[in-house]
């Protein structure tokens, strides 16, 4: 190897090399060849490129050898031509978490060592990288905006503009179109003016509707003075198929196609056009003229949301003595009912009295009922002579809860879309039964996320856990929500072309290269826990708890463990006046598992006696001892420190029990909840550090809350690492 390194020196690379018996001992004294133990600078040698020769040695001799050449000298391209985007994308991956949080962090020291670097051009190069497992897309109109969401992907607090997560594996796309209710004044009026894209497609539709409307969809998006409400249905339904389809547009532009569609209600109207079943003409006559006849509905009846599943819903309705319908089947606990005011009235009083949530809808008329009978021959008159044609992208029918040709989608299928039971559920547990996993709601905002969630789950160990991802949301509806939602898309699977995101506005930069994560494989000493049932013991599998014992005489158990900052580093996070504190969740904690080993699920009762101080050095022993044999047993917790002759303390002492948790759900498919409002978050942490109570990150995981009257609604969520 001596030999070929240095006749590399030179310039030559015989094609044979003789050795005629092996060296022991390399003398470096003698000749030209030295051994590199720092780096060095190594100049050019006229106008030839450089190469290098690189061994790995092993045990047996020479595992690997690769030759290597100097690259082409950097030549910065020209500036190219092209519409800048008012919103960048920068597109990072890696191939571990750690590895994801390196590579933002070697971005931003780029970056603000570079302040001439163009932010396109920066999320430009990104985008010529390797994509691997882990992901994170950070969204931003300019500098400022960039960089601050790299700082916080680099500390683990992602703000606004920032998605962070792991690829879920393969799988199809369904697009996902929803019925009323996602609607929102000025939604789709930012993107008219900021993506061309969308605009065009939009003013399509407008054009299309002109035929059969006497208003001005464009007026009615930017809430114009003289436009007609969203609160009409003969305008709301034709807006938000405008909205949805140009939705769809900009999710194709990105890369992202549907290989099948789902329609809720009006929404399957959306479906057909984007499937390709029916053309933009027949699609609009469809919603502007069957919206136009439901006007002759309203006043006449309403619509219901019950959390509960069908079976319970027509023993409500059964009870009730008035003629109502099953509308919509949303989910397993989801579902929606229709007809007269007076019958929905005394729905909404029997499942107070028998404590299911329930809620009005907001319309006066009863789709999905007996009561569309009455529109039947003026609508299968008017949509007389649509042209429906079968399509290759699938069809999952609402009406159905199946595939569908769409070479049916003809009049009377529109009539029975209105008039039957809106199969949304169904029709989802289908899709992922034939291998469907993303599902993006084309919607001003997300009404459908929870009722796929729940359908999709009952099909989760066939292919996996279903990824669903909206588009826009009220109030929060122009480019940069639109690319956070993509990015959403693009951290946990999807294909996105950010190429053609970005356009051709931009150039290659030279960026920091992929930060390695380096391992260590040599032994280290054995100081993991070796196997309890060596020592008679049974293991808890649980972080704080290490072991479990059976008392025999008394069908009492004690769970044994211990705690300290070095192997559960994270505790000191959570102090108080200087002084590290075992939460008081943390004894919760305990005795909830503690339960679990005893049959008893519940923790009726649980008193804090005495603060358990974690000590900085060394660690203390902790016991959690619940006794006798009943459905009614207390439990204790005890701790003594490590180091010393020292008595056992007792923290905390209650009652277990084996009845069932108390069950009040809150209706969680609007988020946040209707009618909470939001709590001032501002430098809360801070305050509580003035208080006393000196939270470190890993007890920082609170990022918003909200209140509607008693009740709190919270987002909390663990740091990355």
């Amino acid at each position: 190897v001596i030999k070929m390194v240095e006749a590399m020196r030179h310039g030559v690379l015989p094609r044979t090399l003789h050795v005629d018996e092996p060296t022991p001992h390399v003398d470096w004294s003698a000749g030209s060849v030295e051994l590199l133990v720092e780096e060095q600078a190594w100049p050019g040698d006229g106008g030839r490129p450089r190469r290098a020769g690189v061994s790995s040695f092993g045990i047996s001799g020479t595992n690997a050898h690769v030759i290597l050449e100097q690259a082409p000298a950097w030549e910065a391209a020209p500036e190219p031509a092209g519409t800048r985007l008012p919103v960048v994308p920068w597109v990072l991956s890696a191939k571990s978490d750690a590895g994801l949080t390196d590579q933002a962090r070697r971005l931003l020291e780029h970056i603000e060592c570079h302040p001439e670097l163009d932010v396109v051009d920066v999320g430009h190069s990104l985008t010529h990288r390797s994509v691997f497992e882990h992901r994170a897309v950070v969204v931003g109109a300019d500098r400022e905006e960039l960089v601050q969401g790299l700082a916080g992907l680099v500390e683990g607090e992602p703000g606004r503009g920032v998605v962070r997560g792991r690829a879920a594996g393969e799988g199809k796309t369904a697009f996902v179109f929803p019925g009323q209710g996602s609607q929102w004044l000025g939604m789709g009026a930012a993107l008219i003016d900021t993506s061309p894209i969308f605009a065009e497609k939009m003013r399509a539709c407008a054009t299309a509707l002109d035929e059969f409307v006497d208003w001005s969809l464009i007026d009615v998006l930017r809430g114009a003075d003289g436009a007609p409400s969203l609160d009409r249905v003969d305008v709301v339904q034709p807006a938000l198929f405008a909205v949805m389809v140009s939705l769809v547009e900009l999710w194709r532009s990105a890369g992202v196609r549907p290989d099948a569609v789902i329609g809720h209600s009006q929404g399957e109207i959306a479906a057909a056009h984007v499937a390709g079943a029916l053309s933009l003409r027949d699609a609009v006559r469809v919603v502007a003229l069957r919206s136009r006849l439901l006007t002759a509905l309203s006043g006449a009846g309403g619509m219901v949301s019950l959390a509960c599943g069908v079976e319970q819903a027509k023993k409500l309705i059964g009870r009730c003595g008035h003629p109502l319908s099953i509308a919509v089947v949303n989910g397993p606990a989801a579902v929606v009912v229709a007809g007269e005011p007076a019958g929905l009235d005394d729905l909404m009083a029997r499942c107070a009295a028998e404590d299911v949530r329930a809620r009005r809808v907001d319309v006066d008329y009863a789709s999905h009922s007996a009561q569309v009978e009455a529109i039947r021959e003026e609508l299968l008159a008017a949509l007389s002579g649509i042209e429906p044609r079968t399509t290759e992208i699938s069809f999952f029918s609402t009406v159905t809860g199946d595939l569908l040709d769409t070479d049916v989608l003809d009049g009377d299928y529109w009539y029975r879309n209105i008039r039957h039971t809106v199969e949304f559920a169904a029709a989802v547990r289908s899709a992922r039964g034939q291998g469907y996993r993303f599902f993006i709601e084309a919607s001003p905002h997300p009404v459908l996320i929870a009722g796929i969630e729940d359908a999709a789950d009952d099909r989760a160990d066939d292919h996996g856990e279903a990824v669903v991802i909206p588009s826009l949301g009220r109030g929060d509806g122009g480019l940069d929500r639109f690319l956070t939602s993509l990015g959403a898309a693009h951290v946990r699977g999807a294909h996105v072309d950010w190429r053609a995101v970005i356009g051709p506005g931009a150039r290659r930069v030279p960026l920091p290269t992929y930060a390695f994560q380096r391992s260590r494989y040599w032994l280290r000493g054995s100081g993991a826990p070796g196997d309890v049932k060596r020592f008679g013991l049974e293991g808890t599998e649980h972080a704080l708890l290490g072991a479990v014992v059976e008392q025999p005489d008394t069908g009492g158990v004690v769970l044994t463990g211990r705690l300290s900052t070095a192997d559960q580093p994270w505790l000191a996070d959570h102090a108080v006046a200087g002084t590290t504190l075992f939460p008081g969740t943390g004894f919760v904690e305990l005795a909830i598992r503690a339960g679990d080993e005893v049959g008893c699920g519940v923790v009726e009762e649980l008193m804090l006696r005495a603060p358990l101080v974690v000590p900085a050095e060394g660690g203390v022993q902790i016991r959690v001892v619940v006794a006798g044999e009943a459905e009614q047993r207390p439990v204790a917790v005890y701790s003594r420190s490590d180091v010393g002759d020292t008595d056992w303390v007792l923290h905390a002492e209650g009652t277990l029990g084996t009845g069932d948790p108390a069950s009040n759900v809150a209706d969680l498919s609007v988020w946040p909840p209707v009618e909470a409002v939001a709590v001032d978050m501002t430098d809360v942490y801070g305050r509580l550090a003035d208080r006393g109570y000196e939270y470190g990150p890993a007890f920082q995981g609170l990022r918003a809350v909200w209140r509607r009257g008693e009740e709190l609604f919270a987002e909390v969520s663990l740091p990355r690492e």
